[in-house]
């Protein structure tokens, strides 16, 4: 397996192995917002969520520009790319990227059917709820946690797992569904680039055939337009039906260096806005940054220790150092969550 730290699958186990678990799981909560109702002098304002701070501004007035005919800055519609990273960026990732948590059910689910798993690592581990024991046996053991997880099993029948999972599965200290931990101020974001012409990508380290069941639900991103991490797969007959099976190896790593690579691959054009939030999404960044004409590249940084998290560089989840560093060098925005944002999460109906 590829050992870069910040790949889908050796992230998971470097979030527990520095420490993640040892964080505590405080609960938070916080307070939905009501909307003044809009009337015939008071224009809907798209992004309701945001503060009315400097980055707020910024977005508005680059939208408008590279979506203006005959602006300096104007990019035909076909041109207008803007990619996302998914962890920390769309949806929350502490305590533990919630890939994590769905391999953990998975095997805790897998678990009747394979009694052996009791004396045998890591199972055994995993199944005693010790997840730092269990992830100590590095590359090996996460080989065999994403072979019980997430391979050996059809495409078709692996995007059903993923649906019924996230149908049910809720965060352990926010006490909502996971689907409900998507960042309320990047919804309205992604809905008013889409009604500007923008097509909006993510470009995670995380697995595309885990996202690709419910981003649209969720995001209004169909799977054509989710690129992450892949796990091979391969072409079956089965009782006279073509399936595709999903292996324990790894095809791509679309983290850090691979982002570029995936967007070249199988996007096909260099963004025009890029937001991340970690160091895994640096060379996305710098990649989006050095095309021709108007650029605009942003960090979430968190900053909200009491309706989110407050974590950088000391952090296993979520690592953002250099990027940090580099943002403010380099002018890029950076989006203080406690500041620029008036809600964070959307209400839970």
């Amino acid at each position: 397996m590829n050992n870069h730290k910040h790949s889908m699958f050796v992230m998971l186990a470097v979030c527990v192995l520095l420490g993640v678990f040892a964080f505590g799981c405080s609960s938070h909560s916080e307070q939905a917002e009501t909307s003044q109702p809009a009337t015939a002098t008071a224009p809907i304002d798209p992004l309701a969520s945001w503060n009315d701070t400097p980055i707020k501004t910024a977005i508005i007035d680059f939208v408008r520009h590279t979506s203006s005919p005959g602006d300096p800055e104007f990019v035909p519609e076909a041109d207008r790319v803007a990619v996302f990273d998914n962890d920390g960026t769309l949806w929350a990732e502490q305590p533990m990227y919630f890939q994590l948590a769905f391999a953990i059910d998975r095997i805790v689910e897998l678990a009747p059917q394979h009694p052996e798993w009791k004396n045998r690592e890591p199972f055994r581990s995993l199944l005693e709820g010790n997840v730092r024991n269990a992830l100590a046996g590095g590359d090996r053991a996460i080989l065999d946690i994403i072979k019980a997880s997430h391979a050996g099993m059809t495409t078709d029948e692996f995007e059903q797992i993923v649906k019924d999972w996230i149908a049910v599965a809720s965060h352990p200290t926010l006490h909502r569904a996971y689907i409900q931990c998507a960042y309320q101020p990047m919804l309205e974001l992604l809905a008013y680039l889409r009604a500007n012409g923008y097509r909006t990508f993510i470009v995670s380290g995380g697995g595309i055939e885990f996202m690709r069941p419910w981003t649209e639900r969720v995001y209004g991103i169909p799977a054509e337009q989710v690129v992450g991490s892949q796990i091979k797969v391969k072409l079956e007959d089965r009782n006279g039906r073509p399936v595709l099976v999903r292996l324990p190896d790894i095809e791509f790593i679309d983290d850090g260096p691979g982002k570029p690579v995936a967007i070249h691959r199988f996007i096909g054009k260099r963004p025009v806005m890029a937001f991340g939030n970690s160091d895994g999404d640096l060379e996305m960044l710098r990649w989006t940054a050095a095309g021709k004409g108007a650029r605009f590249c942003a960090l979430i940084h968190h900053t909200d220790d009491a309706r989110e998290w407050a974590y950088d560089r000391e952090s296993a989840v979520g690592h953002l150092d250099k990027a940090l560093d580099e943002a403010r060098a380099k002018s890029w925005s950076v989006v203080d969550m406690k500041n620029d944002w008036k809600t964070v999460f959307p209400a839970v109906r």
